[in-house]
């Protein structure tokens, strides 16, 4: 779950690994070139993730005592698979770089998760 961003990195506490609940929670930091695959020079943190997003997240390194463990988003099945809009509402994805709120029409750009059926619990 995304805690906070900035123009460099997105924060993030570890739920879960694979489908198993974490009795504590970990940090991760996802960096901006570990979001996408290609087009890493352009890619926008702010347009990828925003707090309280569920992100399916893939862990790269342990990284360093700051940062903790270091994950990345650069594969079509990994990214944003919870979203709420402003109006609280969960979004639907519309394409792999947009959601929209089912209830005011708005789009959001978001880094979306093409999610595998074996992922698809709720």
């Amino acid at each position: 779950q995304v805690c906070s961003i900035n123009s460099r990195f997105a924060k993030v506490h570890i739920l879960y690994v694979g489908s198993t609940p974490l009795k504590s929670t970990f940090r991760g930091t996802i960096r901006k070139e570990d979001i996408r695959a290609t087009e890493k020079d352009k890619v926008e943190v702010y347009k990828s993730f925003r707090p309280s997003d569920i992100v399916l997240a893939k862990v790269i390194s342990l990284g360093d005592a700051q940062s903790n463990y270091l994950l990345s988003t650069a594969e079509n099945e990994l990214g944003v698979v919870v979203a709420r809009s402003e109006a609280g509402v969960q979004m639907v994805p519309i394409s792999w770089c947009e959601m929209q709120c089912p209830r005011t029409h708005t789009k959001e750009f978001r880094k979306v998760a093409r999610v595998q059926p074996q992922f698809l619990q709720t």
